[in-house]
């Protein structure tokens, strides 16, 4: 069955509900979610989003500076700009659709400051649970709002092009069936990519597809080689999973220090004057090199130093998780190792969030704005989210009425075949974990290359329709992508270490 609609946004995250919430609701508006909405990585953020909630240029200054160092000047000022001017004005929509920050006595919002951040301007929810707490709230929202159909269990698997625009979204349900969604405009808000990699923190269901969709259609995608790791995943001896726990750079934020396994303090080697809480790409860079040099796999982070009581009041959701593995914050060590967390890169987009082709957005994760750069600031991630996506609502409110919805467009598809894609999925994470992962050589770029290219050219000429094979087929995509930048980014900057 073939649906219409004026809008279609692929992605249920913070970032898409946002943007939905505020398109005028005389426009009608479809949601794709490939899982259920319970299932992004809007729903894992744990920090909180970095904003000042103030009109002071000074404190907006600190912002926009600690964003550009953070992001080794690679940034697009002019985007900066607009995520900490217009940051305010953002989290006050938040405010008013309902999203409850943590406060004090006093009823004045809790501030908190994490790695890379000259000031506390770090607001959370939940205590640690705030991108649950903020995308649980518009999810409830968006329920309310007629004027939004939600599509749960389906995925885009490719673009409608027209000659000069994108025009809607092909779709499969759960069941492999397939649907064209025809739209007079469209917004990638697929999240990460996180599945490319053979760890990650992100929500499983991230299988780089908004990078796939927008590759196949012919979007510009750069800054691919960006790709932060997170400094403290839990380390976890025991556990299968792909999928690591994150413990809050907010710990750091609070007091933690980081420990080598032989329980010396180090950071002091690497950022003398920031050391915790030093940007992410050189808090990983740093733990990377202490594993390596006392050949182990993990450090320890040290809140014995904090009050019990405390941090399981300040971090409910950690406290509960490592208490549940026999930790206890506040007594214990807790073993930690960088692990693949946010694509810095994506879908190039100008700050009205419209990419390189005619009538397609893309917000969040899966979008290039520029505030990045070359590796992101702590809880820069979810102000992007809700800044950008209110700049994609205004665009659209001015320029939908005069799009005009096309469904003249018919494509068939092989058919279905229920084949097994996990040795392939292994091979690439495999391949990225050793190749592509906080440092980086050109012969082991090289190599990874090699392999991935022909796992993308096989899969290309083997098509299925199935959710399984696209998935594959836009992991394989997204793997090679960040592969060829990397290597053709000769200097190490950033996330982006080059030894040789």
């Amino acid at each position: 069955m073939n649906h219409q609609c004026d809008v279609l946004i692929i992605g249920s995250g913070l970032s898409g509900l946002l943007t939905a919430l505020n398109i005028d609701p005389k426009y009608q508006i479809i949601v794709l979610a490939k899982e259920t909405f319970m299932n992004s990585n809007s729903m894992l953020a744990q920090g909180g989003i970095a904003v000042e909630m103030n009109t002071d240029p000074i404190l907006h200054q600190g912002h926009f500076d600690d964003t550009l160092q953070a992001g080794a000047f690679l940034n697009n000022k002019n985007a900066v700009r607009v995520l900490v001017d217009h940051g305010n004005e953002a989290i006050k929509k938040l405010i008013e659709l309902g999203v409850d920050f943590d406060k004090d006595a006093d009823n004045n919002i809790l501030f908190t400051k994490e790695g890379g951040h000259s000031t506390r301007r770090i607001i959370h929810a939940g205590g640690d649970a705030s991108g649950y707490h903020t995308t649980k709230t518009l999810v409830d929202e968006v329920l309310e709002r007629r004027n939004i159909k939600i599509f749960e269990h389906f995925m885009a698997i490719e673009l409608i092009h027209f000659h000069d625009r994108i025009g809607g979204a092909i779709t499969l349900n759960i069941h492999d069936e397939i649907a064209f969604i025809f739209a007079k405009k469209t917004i990638l808000a697929t999240g990460g990519i996180g599945s490319v990699y053979g760890a990650t923190t992100n929500d499983l269901s991230a299988t780089g597809d908004g990078i796939g969709l927008a590759y196949r259609a012919g979007a510009n995608i750069s800054h691919m080689e960006f790709v932060q790791f997170h400094p403290t995943a839990f380390y976890d001896e025991e556990s299968k999973s792909r999928k690591r726990f994150l413990i809050s750079e907010a710990v750091r934020g609070e007091g933690a220090k980081l420990l080598n396994v032989q329980k010396h303090r180090f950071m002091q080697k690497y950022h003398p004057e920031k050391m915790e809480l030093a940007p992410r790409d050189i808090v990983s860079q740093a733990i990377y090199r202490e594993m390596y040099d006392t050949w182990t796999d993990h450090v320890f982070l040290d809140t014995r130093e904090l009050d019990t009581k405390y941090l399981e009041a300040r971090f409910p959701t950690i406290f509960k998780h490592l208490k549940d593995h026999g930790i206890i914050m506040g007594l214990d060590l807790i073993p930690v190792a960088p692990c693949e967390h946010f694509i810095c890169g994506g879908v190039d987009t100008d700050t009205t969030g419209k990419t390189s082709l005619k009538d397609l957005y893309a917000v969040g994760e899966v979008a290039n704005t520029g505030v990045h750069g070359a590796n992101r600031l702590a809880s820069n991630s979810l102000l992007e989210c809700v800044v950008f996506g209110l700049e994609i609502a205004k665009d659209i409110n001015n320029t939908l009425s005069y799009t005009i919805l096309n469904t003249a467009y018919q494509e068939t598809f092989p058919p279905t075949a229920q084949f097994n894609y996990k040795p392939i999925r292994k091979k690439i994470g495999d391949y990225m974990d050793e190749y592509v992962g906080i440092v980086r050589n050109t012969n082991g770029l090289m190599r990874a290359l090699e392999v991935l290219t022909k796992i993308y050219e096989d899969l290309e000429k083997y098509p299925n329709t199935s959710r399984f094979y696209y998935e594959t087929l836009n992991l394989a995509t997204t793997a090679k992508i960040i592969t060829e930048q990397a290597l053709a980014r000769k200097e190490s900057v950033g996330c982006h270490l080059r030894i040789k």
